[in-house]
């Protein structure tokens, strides 16, 4: 870490908060959020991960610092130990990923807009595929890919940010892919 003054305040916190420290833990939590952000981002880009993965693997640090907090030694600095839980997760992802093939959001948005109407059947299955979905995907979905609205417009009757409903869509249509591919192996 470049930091030694903030790796010595996170390290403070991390003791206090594994003591019971409620307010230390959010603070540390708080603090190191950016911080894992661009940890993640980078590890993306150096493995040839997708951006979007970094944001999945940010939460998946922050449930794996809750849950192995108590594991951290702590005569050990705190920021090795967070850089090794990132490297990790996205290693987890890639191998869950396995050989998928990624396509960008921006690349099919302009099908995902389409006005284009279904027949009966189409739409029947489309139905179904999207019952499969849980709330607020396939709200999302719905609203996106086949009422046509654009992210700003889901986003502001959801009450959610442009962000959080384009990574909902993402997830949304990845989980609708892999039901897809399910149906027709």
């Amino acid at each position: 870490m470049r930091n030694p003054a903030r790796e010595e305040e996170w390290t403070r916190w991390m003791r206090l908060a594994i003591a019971g420290d409620a307010r230390s833990y959010h603070r540390l939590l708080t603090a190191v959020t950016p911080h894992l952000r661009v940890m993640a981002r980078k590890r993306c880009e150096q493995y040839g991960a997708p951006a979007s993965e970094a944001e999945d693997v940010v939460q998946e640090v922050l449930l794996a610092i809750h849950l192995k907090r108590g594991t951290w030694d702590w005569s050990r600095p705190l920021g090795p130990w967070m850089a090794a839980l990132v490297r990790n997760k996205l290693v987890d992802s890639l191998r869950r990923r396995g050989r998928q093939i990624y396509v960008p959001l921006e690349d099919v948005i302009t099908t995902l807009e389409s006005k284009e109407r279904l027949d009966a059947g189409d739409r029947l299955d489309v139905e179904q595929m999207l019952a499969r979905l849980k709330d607020p995907q396939r709200t999302i979905v719905r609203s996106i890919s086949i009422e046509g609205s654009s992210v700003r417009e889901t986003a502001e009757r959801m009450s959610m940010t442009e962000v959080a409903v384009r990574v909902s869509l993402h997830r949304a249509l990845k989980a609708l892919s892999a039901l897809y591919l399910g149906q027709t192996k």
